[in-house]
């Protein structure tokens, strides 16, 4: 537990912590918590001026997310798709590019599924695409078969499907958007994990060790 809790959170009754005391419970940078935040992924919070408040128990429910068991995958590598907080987007295909809990499934589809910098063979290989935003799993895309490319070089999969996403992530709410046996299953497994990933673009290539 940080050391000071907000004076607020004393007041009201319950502790509450502000996104960097949050950030340095989680071991990460208070950009990347602020993330979470803006994308409206987190339940409770409460606003003291500009300062948002966040309760502790929120804070250590997502200390405490399962890693994602990728060892239960059929493959021995997937691709990651890691996304910021929803922007607008200048495409004219898409009116959002990232994430965002408040999006409709159909929009939050068009905004995941291209356009990026990939090995589209290598990501079609893996069979699912985990979206992760600050390090977890807030949605996941199937149906990566057939790829296009762009002028510039970047790749979109106009097939994929969104298996589920997450709503909140401190209980964690999610919300399973396909009717197929194996979407679901996908789904079920890695929504609301901790994923952690290493990439300089937005596409990251991970190892499950299912063949260990």
């Amino acid at each position: 537990m940080p050391n000071q809790i907000s004076d607020e959170g004393w007041r009201s009754g319950r502790l509450l912590l502000t996104t960097g005391q949050a950030a340095e419970e989680l071991g990460c940078a208070i950009t990347t918590f602020r993330r979470l935040v803006r994308a409206g992924l987190l339940p409770g919070l409460s606003r003291h001026g500009v300062r948002v408040m966040i309760p502790l128990s929120a804070v250590q429910a997502l200390s405490a997310r399962r890693t994602a068991p990728l060892r239960q995958l059929d493959t021995g590598e997937i691709a990651v798709l890691r996304v910021d907080t929803a922007q607008p987007s200048d495409d004219p295909d898409r009116d959002w590019i990232g994430f965002a809990a408040s999006l409709s499934p159909d929009v939050l589809t068009k905004a995941l599924r291209g356009w990026w910098r990939c090995d589209p063979a290598s990501v079609a290989a893996g069979g699912v695409l985990p979206v992760t935003l600050s390090g977890y799993v807030v949605a996941v895309l199937t149906g990566l078969e057939r790829w296009e490319r762009n002028a510039e070089g970047r790749h979109a999969f106009p097939d994929a499907r969104l298996a589920g996403y997450v709503t909140d992530l401190v209980a964690p709410h999610t919300v399973i958007t396909s009717g197929l046996d194996g979407d679901r299953r996908l789904a079920g497994l890695l929504l609301g994990t901790r994923l952690a990933s290493q990439s300089g673009g937005a596409i990251a290539y991970v190892t499950t060790h299912a063949a260990d």
